[in-house]
């Protein structure tokens, strides 16, 4: 339980990022919903990693560079998984603001990426 509590922290501020940095490139940049989307999206997946080796799950018993293959294989499926939602929810509902979509693509992908990072980054060997 400790671990999922830590998990939904690790998260928290991967979502806080993730939509601060969106709102950030929306207003201060040309930069469209999708594009800005994608790199609001890499800055949190970083904090998030960080976040998760040192007070969530420790770190893995693999290599950094192993440990880091693995978290980011898993955080890119998530982040597809994220992003195709978003993107889904954007084109089906125009009218819907992107930090809307934001949410609940989020919320759909954090089941994904707990599973993934608890079970493929840093389970022990």
């Amino acid at each position: 339980m400790k671990k999922l509590i830590r998990f939904g922290i690790a998260g928290g501020l991967g979502f806080l990022i993730d939509a601060g940095v969106l709102a950030l490139l929306l207003h201060l940049t040309p930069l469209g919903p999708f594009v800005a989307r994608v790199i609001a999206i890499a800055l949190a997946m970083l904090a998030t990693w960080f976040f998760n080796r040192t007070f969530t799950f420790d770190r893995s018993p693999h290599s950094l560079a192993a440990e880091g293959f693995r978290y980011g294989s898993v955080g890119i499926t998530s982040a597809l998984v994220n992003y195709g939602l978003y993107a889904a929810l954007l084109i089906a509902l125009p009218a819907l603001q992107p930090l809307a979509a934001l949410v609940f693509a989020s919320a759909a992908a954090m089941f994904f990426s707990f599973f993934g990072y608890s079970r493929f980054v840093f389970r022990e060997k």
